[in-house]
């Protein structure tokens, strides 16, 4: 009496909704490694799926055999910046809230935006809200030193949101967060007073030109839209 090996006929959806139940279970540590590793075997080689179904089950098999790591949704990056008066702004202090990166320069005709910044800081800065300056002398319209663009805005505007050291901002030595927003979102400066906004789940949600200005509706909108999310 011979034994043939048992043929499955499942129609694409319900190998998909199967494919879906196996993958959570594998990944979400349910299982044990070696049991783990029966299931797939039992799975992968006791049925044998029809010809037809060839495309659905490569997929499944790229479902079962995805590491969890990889499976799971990228992971939140914190940015270091080294601050203009020393030490380090980690946006890891804004986990979980908004914070909006703008790159400054004290010799612009934007740079009277530098006020409406401060506002927009402690508009939203109790609640959680959190605004980089970045100073950068790569349109050729920033001081010479720290020191001298640390002065000229406390003495100018009176700032006390955070601002990092004279920066590079775009081309090949641009600090690594604008090197990442250029890569993920296509956000890049153009000129100085370019802003980003960095959303409650840690990616950049918008960005605005030099002529938007830091106050602009459009702007605190999408602010009070996220900081309603982290409540």
């Amino acid at each position: 009496m011979s034994h043939e090996q048992p043929h499955l006929t499942l129609s694409p959806a319900y190998i998909l909704r199967g494919a879906s139940f196996i993958v959570h279970i594998l990944q979400s540590n349910l299982l044990s490694d070696p049991t783990a590793d029966y299931v797939r075997s039992i799975f992968m080689q006791d049925y044998i799926i029809s010809p037809k179904q060839n495309l659905f089950t490569l997929i499944l098999a790229m479902l079962l055999f995805t590491s969890p790591s990889t499976a799971v949704a990228d992971e939140v990056t914190y940015y270091n910046f080294p601050a203009i008066e020393g030490g380090t702004i980690s946006t890891e202090q804004w986990a979980g809230k908004p914070y909006l990166v703008v790159n400054t320069a004290s010799r612009c005709a934007f740079t009277k935006q530098y006020a409406d910044l401060q506002r927009l800081y402690d508009k939203y800065r109790n609640e959680g809200f959190g605004l980089i300056a970045v100073p950068s002398d790569d349109f050729r319209q920033e001081l010479d030193s720290d020191a001298e663009i640390k002065n000229f805005c406390e003495l100018n505007y009176d700032i006390d949101m955070p601002m990092t050291s004279s920066l590079s901002v775009k081309g090949p030595d641009a600090h690594h967060f604008f090197k990442a927003m250029s890569e993920q979102a296509d956000y890049a400066p153009e000129w100085n007073f370019y802003k980003i906004l960095i959303g409650v789940n840690g990616r950049a949600i918008g960005s605005w030109s030099s002529t938007t200005k830091p106050m602009a509706g459009k702007i605190t909108k999408l602010i009070e839209a996220e900081l309603a999310k982290s409540h």
